[in-house]
């Protein structure tokens, strides 16, 4: 009777505890997306109402974020930042895997340990390391050589840096952990028909790869779109959505319009990720 009181209490408490963690997830996401509906200036009870003026009204004072340029500008931004940083990535990341896995490299676990570093710096350093480096940089080789390189200036060439500095280090690890599972033998007997290293390459390896490669991508983007830290010290004028929405808390304050941002980036974001989880399920085995 004992044991079957305490197997109940720890079912119990269990079912509380996992209850309690995923309702301290959700409510804050169910709480900013649905004052992006509520029919009011300001994201705060009392409902008002209904609306959809946050999203598709294209007027004062409820401009929605679809009509808002500034936003739909930030976005833009963020979306070229994004896609440029998942691609760079990728691409390093499965040159990386190749490296980890299938060289002997000298002092190899060395530089995969530096490889994971920049995962555990803050942003904000990472951010104005960055900055000053590339500065140091661009500024000595135009005194010295009358060098003008723009790229090295705050700006979207240099966010793109910035941001792969450490998201091609995610890319690497989840690609590497895919090619870990291989099995050569199937390169040998491509090889022993007579196949050629790039087609090899291209018909058994990289096919495999392909749900890694494109997890890490999806990964890659969402992480380079949320950026902030980093972000905040390498932009230029060319804002993206992150630095908008801080600049519009910081000036206006908090309006439901960045609501209805918040409400699309989450839908978006979940998407994806949803994506990203459905690719990397073995369907076919290779």
């Amino acid at each position: 009777m004992g044991t079957a009181r305490a197997n109940w209490a720890f079912l119990l408490g269990y079912r509380f505890y996992v209850a309690a963690f995923f309702v301290f997830l959700a409510a804050p996401l169910i709480a900013a997306g649905s004052f992006a509906f509520n029919d009011s200036l300001f994201p705060a009870l009392p409902w008002q109402g209904f609306t959809l003026d946050w999203f598709f009204n294209d007027t004062e004072p409820k401009l929605g974020m679809f009509h808002d340029r500034r936003l739909l500008r930030g976005l833009y931004y963020s979306f070229v930042i994004a896609c440029g940083v998942s691609a760079l990535s990728v691409f390093v990341g499965t040159c990386n895997a190749f490296l980890f896995v299938r060289t002997d490299l000298p002092a190899k676990n060395f530089f995969y340990i530096v490889m994971i570093v920049p995962l555990v710096i803050p942003g904000v350093i990472l951010g104005i390391s960055i900055l000053a480096m590339a500065s140091q940089f661009a500024n000595g080789l135009e005194e010295a050589h009358g060098i003008e390189l723009g790229f090295l200036r705050p700006g979207l060439p240099l966010v793109v840096l910035g941001q792969f500095s450490f998201i091609a280090t995610i890319t690497s690890l989840v690609i590497t952990a895919r090619l870990r599972k291989f099995d050569a033998t199937m390169e040998e007997a491509a090889y022993n028909l007579g196949a050629s290293r790039l087609r090899v390459l291209t018909t058994i390896t990289l096919p495999f790869l392909r749900p890694a490669m494109i997890a890490a991508g999806i990964v890659a983007f969402l992480v380079s779109f949320e950026n902030f830290n980093t972000t905040l010290f390498l932009v230029g004028s060319e804002s993206p959505l992150t630095i908008t929405m801080f600049d519009r808390m910081a000036k206006v304050g908090s309006t439901p319009v960045l609501n209805a941002v918040s409400f699309f980036l989450m839908i978006g974001s979940g998407a994806l990720a949803l994506v990203s989880v459905l690719v990397q399920r073995d369907r076919t085995k290779v």
